[in-house]
């Protein structure tokens, strides 16, 4: 049996890792959950599952969650402090790592100095600090496994072949819902708008992120740390029915890809089940009832945030860290109505023209990059 600590256990991840440790009681059980405000959620959570101990954002919601406990009370932890300590908790072995943004980072550097192998849905981890992660893992040799569903693919279709046969990897993208609406009409698109994912049901970031692209510029980035790529070995391609998840293209010209329906709950099953597979839920892929798979070049000029991902990438240091950064900044401004759907990107832009990169080494130099970041950022909004 695997037993799981979630970091982000009421958010879509968690959801619906849940779903698949429900499905399994024989292979899961649950050490740890790590949650936010919504302390509702995470009182069922804790009724159904009797984790050992909880963590949510902070003191106040710490009291509203032990008011509504039951007989069966876990210990109880606050703040990213408190999901830290979650993270490395005794007795799990897998940490699935799904809070949302950069405050992920901190809690699952402990899971990985705790010797926790890594279920990695937080992209995050590795945009702002792949180089530190990267040790990290190979120090205290834990494994560091793909959640998301591009990473994932990428992982199930380079098994069993060499990494020097490869040519190139390639991640698809839905296109979000603004594939076919004009650089034009992209200026006053609004918040309603920019949260109707035409596939995918995820959490509000992360659906703005794919509207504009930069989420899948965050995934360049993952994906340069998880299997050792550079920029030059990168693609991207627009796909918008998202059943081929993504691909790698080998040296000789083939080239393999990972199918199946856009549901989180395969990649969750997968990466909590490797080196073996479970059923997950999902429903099976007719491919004749789909008809026809389509791609397209992403626009670049349209969805500026995918070539600001690439340009991080490429100019390496703090610039990653920083890019990260500014986008949640710039993100949250847009979910509040204080800028506007194009401005995210602006945003990020001038935010990385004023950074001035350095190398960092510690996890507090990167800390400091992302601090730094914000705070240009919200100056640049007003």
């Amino acid at each position: 049996m695997r037993s799981l600590t979630i970091l982000g256990s009421t958010g879509s991840i968690g959801l619906s890792t849940l779903d698949v440790v429900r499905q399994h009681p024989e292979k899961f059980s649950i050490v740890g959950l790590a949650a936010g405000q919504d302390v509702v959620a995470l009182a069922e959570q804790i009724k159904e599952f009797k984790p050992e101990a909880v963590s949510v954002k902070d003191s106040d919601s710490a009291k509203k969650l032990q008011a509504l406990l039951g007989e069966y009370k876990p210990e109880i932890f606050y703040g990213i402090e408190g999901a830290a300590t979650i993270a490395a908790t005794e007795g799990s072995d897998m940490v699935v790592s799904a809070i949302v943004g950069a405050a992920g980072l901190v809690p699952t550097v402990r899971a990985i100095k705790a010797g926790k192998h890594i279920a990695l849905a937080n992209k995050e981890t590795l945009v702002v600090a792949g180089q530190l992660i990267s040790d990290l893992v190979k120090k205290y040799n834990v494994q560091l496994l793909p959640v998301d569903s591009e990473h994932s693919a990428i992982f199930q279709s380079l098994e069993g072949h060499r990494i020097e046969d490869v040519q190139r990897i390639i991640l698809t993208a839905s296109g979000g819902p603004f594939r076919n609406t004009s650089a034009e009409e992209l200026k006053t698109v609004g918040v309603e708008k920019a949260l109707k994912h035409p596939q995918w049901t995820m959490g509000a970031k992360i659906t703005i992120d794919s509207a504009t692209m930069m989420n899948k510029g965050l995934e360049v980035i993952e994906a340069h740390w998880l299997f050792n790529m550079p920029a030059e070995k990168i693609g991207v391609v627009v796909h918008p029915q998202s059943i081929i998840h993504s691909m790698v293209e080998y040296i000789d010209g083939c080239v393999i890809a990972q199918l199946g329906a856009p549901d989180m709950r395969a990649p969750i099953a997968y990466a909590l089940s490797y080196p073996e597979r479970c059923k997950s839920g999902i429903q099976k892929l007719d491919l004749v009832k789909i008809g026809m798979l389509t791609f397209e070049e992403p626009d670049t000029v349209k969805f500026p945030a995918l070539r600001l991902a690439f340009d991080a990438l490429k100019a390496g240091r703090t610039y990653p860290a920083v890019l990260n950064a500014a986008n949640e900044v710039a993100v949250a401004a847009f979910l509040d109505k204080k800028i506007g759907f194009t401005e995210i990107a602006t945003t990020v832009e001038k935010t990385m023209q004023a950074h001035k990169a350095y190398t960092p080494i510690e996890l507090d130099e990167y800390l400091q990059a992302d601090k730094w970041a914000r705070e240009t950022a919200q100056k640049l909004i007003g």
